[in-house]
């Protein structure tokens, strides 16, 4: 920590900064950002700059537009000093660089018109005014939309040196009041108790600028409605559908890598049919396993289908064998063939895509 507020409150960057310029582009101020993170030893990814440069951005942003009147960013900015001070307080070189700098705010802005500050403030809020960067704390805070806008408080105390809105007074062309009346406010609006101070040494009043998890929050330790409602959804999910378990069976029985029980009574619950009808599959069990030379024990036995997936090569001679037959066969066996030759590649297709995920 000492060598990055070392390398920010330098005496030449100083004086560069100090100098009157114009403002620093988005890619300008990122790049003094990120060598200044990177002037200790501390090293960080490019999402964890990424995130800690939005988060500096949008807490900067938030603090500017809540500012109660445009002088007030020099508060702000002095409670940042403020707090950097209380980093390095044990080291009083470092101090002196700080309390330097505090000085130079002082004698440069202090003399500023309020015209002049509200100057400053709409060109810092134009700067930020396309970052709309959602942050977990503002969200959680309620001071952040789900679309990144900040929300305005309509409470709370006014700025220095204003009255609390709930009275108009009509002036006649002499300056004489006249007139009064009253209305109600949506807010509770409160009156300052003192202003801040714009000293070396102070209390500053304006909370804006100061460390944002410093306020204890409750820890959330039950369930909303629509969290329980996801979760026993999501219970509900972990209980295996009948009919995806028959699919994976079927392609294990195919695969020659399990042995599966029929159910009681004698029927499966998954049956995969390519065909047009039941007559054109078993003809095509009987072609392809007479192709591959293995034995076909009845018209719909595909206990060759098991055999034939042991070896690479029969599946290229069958393949060859089938292409061959099927030019010399009329149009409907020629068609049963090929959609047995289909048939096959996708089983050996199934095959690739399971041991590939296995």
């Amino acid at each position: 920590m000492n060598d990055i507020i070392t390398t920010m409150f330098n005496k030449k960057f100083m004086e560069e900064l100090f100098k009157p310029q114009d403002l620093y582009s988005k890619k300008a101020l990122r790049t003094v950002y990120d060598r200044l993170a990177h002037a200790s030893i501390m090293r960080l990814n490019q999402a964890s700059m990424d995130k800690l440069y939005d988060l500096m951005t949008m807490a900067f942003k938030y603090q500017v537009l809540l500012c109660p009147r445009p002088r007030d960013i020099l508060l702000v900015t002095f409670n940042h000093l403020d707090a950097i001070k209380d980093f390095i307080s044990d080291s009083p070189g470092i101090l002196n660089q700080v309390d330097e700098t505090f000085r130079r705010l002082i004698e440069t802005y202090n003399c500023l018109s309020d015209g002049e500050f509200q100057l400053i403030r709409q060109t810092l809020l134009i700067f930020f005014q396309d970052m709309h960067i959602r942050v977990s704390l503002f969200l959680k805070d309620k001071v952040q939309n789900s679309n990144g806008h900040f929300v305005l408080p309509i409470s709370g105390p006014v700025p220095w040196g204003t009255e609390v809105p709930g009275l108009i007074r009509i002036f006649n062309h002499k300056g004489v009041e006249v007139k009064r009346a009253e209305f109600t406010t949506a807010g509770n609006y409160v009156t300052p108790q003192r202003e801040g101070s714009f000293e070396l040494y102070g209390d500053r009043v304006l909370k804006l600028g100061t460390n944002m998890y410093s306020v204890t929050r409750p820890v959330e330790t039950h369930m909303s409605g629509s969290s329980k409602t996801l979760a026993s959804q999501a219970k509900e999910n972990i209980v295996p559908s009948p009919l995806a378990k028959e699919e994976l069976n079927f392609l294990a029985r195919l695969l020659g890598g399990l042995d599966i029980q029929k159910p009681a009574g004698g029927e499966t619950g998954f049956r995969l049919n390519l065909f047009t009808s039941d007559e054109e599959e078993e003809y095509a069990g009987v072609l392809l396993g007479l192709g591959l030379g293995c034995p076909v024990r009845s018209p719909g036995d595909q206990s060759w289908l098991l055999t034939a997936l042991g070896s690479d090569q029969h599946l290229v001679i069958l393949l060859q064998d089938i292409l061959c037959d099927a030019a010399l066969l009329p149009m409907p066996q020629t068609e049963t063939i090929l959609a047995g030759c289909f048939y096959l590649l996708l089983i050996l297709a199934t095959e690739i895509f399971l041991l590939f995920y296995t």
